[in-house]
């Protein structure tokens, strides 16, 4: 088959990245209130305009067509969304899709992780910005740290194929807690992720000092632990290690000091049915229209075709081009 005809069948952008990844947002709402998250009074999107499983589900079907094999749900709190279980069981059944993992702040997970398994969920992510109760318990604004903890061991203990626990560092607020966190992974078999502070947070509080690289992570990690590298997947955001005498992995996503756009294979879904090509990049394009005015899955494959197609180059041009990066758009519109 030649390129032109392959090209025909993927989601292919104009930079020559194929799309194999799809993060749907489910809903926007959320349970905490993290205050590099949320802003103090959200716009939530009304209740009319949240996608239908049934829409849902014909867009990924519509998205496997193109070779996007995996799909990771996210909020807001998805788990906040009445019978989540439904849609994970019917997304198992679309040909094409290998992988359905879901992002989560843990609240609801110790009483939920049995049936999200038995639906066909198979791994799952927790965000856990500090491991001080107290720490957590005011930035969340809910005194929940020891629920989550229970969450995600629970989560272990049903026998998701994979558990991560994903912390965003943020300079002068949870740097202090790298090791402990790198602790946890080493010690309970975890697979750790640390994020750099990116701007997408709802009280526009982001700065460039804020950021704590993944060079600086990588250092105070390796002060302690002996850790070798993993080899990287393509279109992964981590870079990826494990412990040598340790039972946990962890990663360090470097969204802001070495990004990696060049391989993103990502396409993000709004829960009002919006395109997100690139998260960096302010254009979104509105698939639920077309879903809810009749059109036909043709059309909609066309459509999809046309904005992926218009995917930005993302931050590693902007950074290149020593452009000052300014926030985006909260990230509980977009999901994570």
């Amino acid at each position: 088959m030649h390129d032109s005809q392959e090209n025909e069948l993927r989601l292919v952008d104009f930079y020559g990245r194929v799309a194999r990844k799809l993060r749907i947002s489910v809903l926007d709402k959320c349970n905490f209130r993290c205050n590099f998250c949320m802003p103090e009074t959200p716009e939530w999107i009304p209740n009319e305009k949240i996608l239908s499983f049934e829409e849902i589900s014909r867009l990924v079907r519509i998205f496997a067509g193109f070779g996007v094999d995996r799909v990771r749900l996210s909020g807001g709190e998805p788990l906040i969304r009445k019978d989540i279980e439904k849609l994970i069981s019917q997304l198992t059944e679309v040909e094409g899709i290998h992988r359905i993992g879901i992002t989560t702040n843990g609240f609801f997970l110790e009483e939920k992780a049995s049936n999200l398994k038995s639906a066909g969920l198979q791994s799952v992510t927790v965000s856990l910005h500090s491991l001080k109760p107290e720490r957590f318990s005011f930035v969340t604004q809910v005194n929940s740290h020891a629920k989550v903890l229970k969450g995600i061991r629970r989560a272990k203990e049903v026998g998701f194929e994979n558990v991560k626990i994903n912390a965003v560092i943020i300079r002068g607020y949870n740097d202090d807690e790298i090791l402990d966190f790198a602790g946890m992974a080493y010690h309970e078999g975890f697979n750790m992720r640390f994020i750099e502070y990116m701007p997408f947070d709802g009280k526009k509080q982001w700065g460039i000092n804020k950021v704590v690289s993944g060079e600086e992570i990588l250092s105070r990690i390796r002060d302690r632990y002996q850790i070798v590298p993993l080899e990287r997947e393509p279109g992964s955001t981590a870079i990826n290690y494990k412990f040598v005498n340790g039972g946990g992995e962890f990663g360090i996503i470097t969204s802001i000091t070495r990004p990696f756009c060049s391989d993103c294979d990502r396409i993000r879904l709004t829960a009002d049915g919006k395109i997100v090509p690139c998260l960096f990049d302010q254009h979104e394009y509105d698939v639920a229209g077309l879903l809810r005015n009749g059109a036909t899955d043709r059309e909609i494959a066309e459509f999809l075709k046309r904005t992926v197609k218009l995917k930005a180059p993302g931050v590693e041009s902007l950074l290149k081009a020593s452009a000052e990066l300014k926030h985006v758009r909260p990230m509980y519109r977009t999901g994570g």
